[in-house]
């Protein structure tokens, strides 16, 4: 039915005003008990309980950053079978993004190309949000991503960081340093060692016991990725995500002119799969056993999920293939990975 829909309707709708209408049904899904009902159909079965992070997670798939920027879905997109929900990337100063038109889809290719630029409410507005979502029970486990804002320069990025982690870290599971979005200016520089290590030493500090990890970009080299790998472990951090989004645009199938006309911004979606697990492998090589790697970029199926499981990612997280599968898209990950146990 959704495939229908998709095809017929929302396929034909602005991107943008499609995820927006489908955000108000999730965060909608909470009110007059409608979630609780959704729940006992999505709910992940008991064998797939994950322990990660100090934390238990119902599942280990969950909804990477980026479809819930300010935390106003999360118990929603929790009742839809997701075992962990990351919100953000919110940054310090709240800002409207990147002009519009901002997102666009590649269907030949299941993919997305996206320029949003963290849009978003700013960090204390997210904070006080948070702080009640926390203290619920029947929420999935909840991870914060923060970014640098927009009008702060690079130099002074460190001090922009820590004023997030002040705000955010009190009421967050798990903490994410995001130096790997394209559609920020100088952001990605900031994964230079030079640069990265000060800035997550600081962070680390500020956050105290929260879980901190940082979430690289596919773009990098395999050399990058493996000194990343071994500064997170010198310095003490508890995990890596891998990856974001990608600049390249190589073997799509989609209309070059198509592509063209999208222009500039970070790729996600089916093609970047085969590198997003690469990059998996090489950090896995490194990072001892109990460091959390969570592994994001092209997963779609359940077969995908557990790929990613089987080559050492603690948790996976999606995103792209939610606009192409539908609202269950989590219930027929967890029923998948319920089936092979």
């Amino acid at each position: 039915m959704y495939r229908t829909l998709f095809t017929l309707v929302l396929s034909k709708l602005d991107p943008e005003r499609a995820h927006h209408w489908a955000f108000v049904v999730i965060q909608a899904l909470p009110t007059f008990g409608i979630g609780r009902l959704v729940r006992r159909f999505t709910r992940p079965d008991p064998s797939l309980a994950t322990h990660a992070l100090g934390r238990e997670f119902d599942s280990p798939f969950g909804v990477a950053a980026g479809f819930d920027k300010d935390g106003k879905a999360v118990i929603g997109l929790g009742q839809l079978g997701f075992g962990h929900v990351e919100v953000g990337t919110i940054t310090a100063v709240a800002q409207p993004g990147n002009d519009k038109p901002r997102l666009f889809r590649l269907i030949p290719d299941r993919a997305v190309i996206n320029r949003m630029g963290f849009n978003n409410g700013g960090a204390a507005a997210a904070a006080e949000r948070l702080e009640r979502i926390a203290r619920r029970s029947n929420r999935p486990v909840l991870g914060v991503n923060i970014g640098k804002s927009r009008v702060v320069a690079v130099e002074d990025a460190t001090a922009d960081y820590l004023t997030s982690a002040r705000s955010l870290a009190p009421v967050a599971d798990y903490l994410v340093v995001n130096v790997s979005s394209p559609n920020t200016p100088g952001l990605r520089g900031l994964q230079e060692l030079e640069q990265l290590e000060p800035l997550l030493a600081a962070v680390k500090a500020e956050a105290g016991r929260v879980p901190l990890l940082v979430k690289i970009a596919p773009d990098l080299t395999d050399d990058q990725v493996e000194k990343i790998a071994g500064l997170v472990v010198r310095i003490g951090l508890d995990g890596i995500i891998a990856t974001n989004t990608t600049i390249s645009r190589e073997g799509l199938r989609t209309d070059p002119a198509v592509v063209q006309a999208a222009g500039a911004g970070g790729l996600s979606g089916a093609p970047l799969a085969a590198r997003s697990l690469e990059v998996l492998r090489i950090i896995r090589s490194i990072v001892p056993g109990e460091l959390c790697v969570i592994s994001v970029g092209g997963v779609e199926t359940a077969d995908d999920v557990a790929e990613r499981l089987d080559a050492g990612a603690t948790l996976v997280q999606g995103y792209t293939a939610f606009l192409y599968r539908g609202p269950l898209w989590a219930r027929q990950i967890n029923r998948g990975l319920a089936r092979r146990r």
